[in-house]
């Protein structure tokens, strides 16, 4: 028997639901925090700073800077401060195949 090939949206759509749906928003949502996370987290690496550090640059706990990183508590705000800590002169993401996000 062939083997049907299915796209990866085709993949998302019956198993997590269609775009709209609150599962499937939540998914892109998560996978959105854990891609910002990551480039916050690669960027202080470049730096040579450690989670504390950029915590006290940012007037936050070590622990918060490890939760941003994982994608597990990043608003909008904390993103700003980041960044700024970070020195970034503009603020916009490559997602990969997400996109780019502007920030400011």
């Amino acid at each position: 028997a062939a083997m049907k090939l299915r796209t990866h949206e085709d993949m998302l759509d019956s198993v997590i639901g269609v775009k709209g749906t609150p599962r499937r928003d939540k998914l892109e949502n998560d996978i959105e925090a854990y891609l910002i996370g990551k480039a916050i987290k690669e960027t202080r690496q470049k730096q040579q700073l450690t989670q504390k550090q950029l915590g006290e640059l940012v007037g936050v706990q070590e622990a918060q800077i490890s939760k941003i990183e994982s994608g597990k508590s990043i608003t909008y705000s904390t993103i700003v401060k980041v960044f700024k800590a970070l020195g970034a002169k503009t603020a916009s993401l490559d997602l990969g195949s997400l996109g780019r996000v502007a920030l400011w």
